[in-house]
């Protein structure tokens, strides 16, 4: 064969290749990962394609967790004190927010009293419900007016995570020391029950369709399954050790759960409850992002200072993000 054909042919080889590589491999997605560090006091801007920091916005002590406003312009830090839960340290009493565009601090919105509030999520309401540990509550934001409007109780100490119901009517908080879930009306703030699980728990999620809460069991290597309808645990799910914090995907097909003793990551068929991947991941996984397109999932490992990369496409991990130790909860800033 001459050298010419031979080329063409080396090339064709090639480009078929790359088509096939690029077509099972997750796609970029526009958006910034908004990554809260609880150990530095700051929240980071997060470029997860370039694998880099684009900025560090300096906030209280400390702020945990974080979620980006509807409109994409603002960022809600509760800034929750210096210790863990159920510890002694100081109580937060603030909200810190962040102007996404200008990368600078906003404002903060002073709750009036110790809290500790810890989890914020946005309702289809456009309100902001934020788990208030001190208060045994679940306090209620008015973003617009940067302003506490009303509190629904949970009637049960440490309500450290929440989870929304699709609708917005009904919020779960995972209650760590006292190993329960509480089920709060959000239009009424009320509380409807008390959900015992275990002797202590950690984290919540939700199934995409609403039906299924998910909370972790501190001392046994399981996860619960709690039927939203009827408000009782329906299953277990057995995983290799404990979890401590899990998501679903978009799609509702899998939950992607963290393993912080055994630093892995594994991942859960919803419809068998049997585990069917497993990954090894950075120190002390701590919290799961999966991307709004259900490609990616991104896990934070706080001593590491790194976010792992996982692709649900190619169920292959990607090189880490490397940040800084104390990198903890995470919300997606969709750049429209």
């Amino acid at each position: 064969m001459s050298l010419r054909p031979a080329l063409f042919v080396a090339s064709s080889i090639l480009l078929v290749f790359v088509i096939a590589r690029s077509s099972h491999s997750a796609p970029p997605a526009p958006g910034v990962l908004v990554v809260a560090n609880q150990k530095e006091h700051t929240v980071l801007l997060v470029d997860p394609e370039a694998r880099q920091e684009l900025a560090k916005i300096s906030v209280g002590v400390n702020g945990h967790e974080v979620a980006v406003s509807p409109d994409s312009r603002f960022a809600y830090v509760p800034i929750y004190g210096n210790s863990g839960v159920g510890r002694p340290g100081t109580d937060g009493t603030t909200i810190d927010i962040i102007d996404l565009q200008q990368r600078k601090l906003a404002s903060t919105i002073d709750l009036g009293k110790p809290l500790r509030p810890h989890q914020p999520v946005f309702g289809p309401d456009g309100l902001l419900y934020v788990s208030a540990e001190l208060a045994q509550a679940v306090d209620i934001i008015d973003p617009a007016a940067r302003q506490l409007v009303a509190e629904a109780p949970t009637d049960q100490p440490q309500s450290h995570m929440l989870v929304l119901t699709k609708d917005g009517r009904r919020a779960y908080t995972a209650n760590v020391g006292v190993g329960t879930v509480s089920v709060v009306d959000l239009a009424r703030r009320a509380h409807i029950a008390t959900i015992p699980v275990a002797k202590h728990v950690q984290r919540i999620s939700i199934s995409t369709d609403g039906s299924r809460v998910f909370t972790h069991d501190q001392d046994a290597p399981r996860i619960a399954v709690i039927d939203t309808a009827s408000n009782k645990i329906t299953h277990w799910i057995d995983i290799p050790d404990y979890a401590y914090a899990s998501t679903p995907t978009p799609d509702g097909r899998w939950l992607i759960a963290v393993l912080p003793r055994a630093n892995r990551a594994v991942v859960i068929d919803t419809k068998t409850y049997q585990v069917t991947h497993a990954f090894d991941v950075p120190t002390q996984p701590g919290e799961v992002l999966v991307r709004p397109d259900g490609a990616v999932a991104y896990i934070t490992c706080m001593p590491a200072g790194k976010i792992a990369v996982l692709d649900l496409r190619t169920w292959q991990l990607q090189p880490a993000i490397d940040l800084t130790p104390g990198v903890d909860g995470m919300a997606w800033w969709s750049k429209l």
